[in-house]
C-alpha cells in the first residue's frame, strides 16, 4: 500500500440511502510528485482543485449523516471525473498554464497513475454505493459536489450554482426547482453539459439507473467559512427531502446522450 490514501470515506448511515461524492475535493499530490513542474500558486486555483467543496461536502455529511467518498489527489495528477478514455484525463495544459510533470508522460507512468489513484477511487465510490444499497434495500440517491469559477476567459458567470445531468431527470428537476425557489440564479447544464460519456455520473449512476444529480456551486460563494455554512444550511434540508422521496430510490436506466451503452 502505498503512502498517499488516493480517496476518504467519511463514515455515515449506508441504510439512509444517501451517497455524496467529490471528485476534485483536494489540490493534494504523493511527494514523489513534487508539484509537478508548477510554481505553488496553481495549486490555490481551480486547475488543482475545486475550491470549497471539501468543507461543503463534511458539513454536508454531518447535518445529514450521510457517507461520502472524496478523492485525496489534485486533478492535476489524474482527473477522476473522466473516463479511462478520455484524452484530457491527464492534462498537459490546463486553463493557459503548461504542467511540465505530465508531458511528456510515458505509458507506463500513465498506466501507473490509473492503477495506483484513478482506479481505487472509483472502485471506494462503487463499493459506498453498493453498501448503501444493500443496508436500504433500495437504489441510494448519488450527489456529486462540484464547484466553478466566478467568471471564464474575462466573462463573469450569472450562475450561482447549476445542476449538471445526461438525460435522467428525476433527482434534476426538484432540485433545480427547490434551488430556484431560494430565489438563486441557477444554471440546468450550465456552465457546462453534464453528458460526459465516462465520467462518474455516467460510469456509477447512467449504466446503473441509480437516481443522481450533479450539483457545482460558484467558487465565490463557498471561499470562505462563512460562504460554506450558508451552502450547507441551504443544501442539508434541500438533500433531506429528496432522498425522503421514493420515487427517487429506484433503479431506472435512461439512454445517454453520449451514445449507446
Amino acid at each position: 500500500m502505498h503512502d498517499h490514501p488516493p480517496f476518504e470515506i467519511i463514515g455515515g448511515d449506508p441504510a439512509l440511502g444517501l451517497v455524496i461524492l467529490a471528485d476534485h475535493a483536494t489540490n493534494l499530490l504523493p511527494e514523489e510528485y513534487g508539484r509537478l513542474g508548477l510554481p505553488e500558486s496553481a495549486f490555490s486555483r481551480h486547475i488543482a482543485y475545486d475550491i470549497g467543496v471539501e468543507a461543503t461536502v463534511r458539513g454536508l455529511c454531518e447535518r445529514l449523516g450521510a457517507p461520502a467518498v472524496l478523492s485525496r489527489f489534485s486533478r492535476l495528477l489524474i482527473d477522476p471525473n473522466r473516463g479511462e478514455d478520455d484524452p484530457t484525463l491527464i492534462m498537459r495544459i490546463s486553463d493557459g498554464a503548461i504542467v511540465p510533470g505530465n508531458h511528456p508522460i510515458s505509458e507506463a507512468e500513465w498506466r501507473r497513475r490509473l492503477e495506483t489513484y484513478h482506479r481505487p477511487y472509483h472502485d471506494a465510490v462503487a463499493r459506498t454505493i453498493a453498501a448503501s444499497a444493500s443496508a436500504g434495500g433500495r437504489a441510494p440517491l448519488v450527489i456529486s459536489l462540484h464547484s466553478f469559477t466566478p467568471a471564464w476567459k474575462g466573462v463573469a458567470r450569472p450562475w450561482q450554482a447549476a445542476v449538471l445531468w445526461d438525460s435522467d431527470p428525476r433527482a434534476v428537476r426538484p432540485l433545480l426547482a427547490e434551488l430556484e425557489a431560494l430565489g438563486l440564479t441557477v444554471g440546468d447544464n450550465e456552465p457546462y453539459d453534464g453528458a460526459l460519456r465516462g465520467d462518474t455520473m455516467f460510469r456509477h449512476c447512467m449504466v446503473t439507473g441509480i437516481p443522481h444529480a450533479l450539483i457545482e456551486i460558484r467558487q465565490d460563494e463557498i471561499g470562505d467559512a462563512a460562504g460554506i455554512t450558508c451552502w450547507v444550511e441551504r443544501l442539508a434540508p434541500i438533500l433531506d427531502r429528496l432522498n425522503r422521496r421514493e420515487d427517487l430510490h429506484e433503479y431506472e436506466i435512461f439512454p445517454s446522450r453520449t451514445g449507446p451503452y
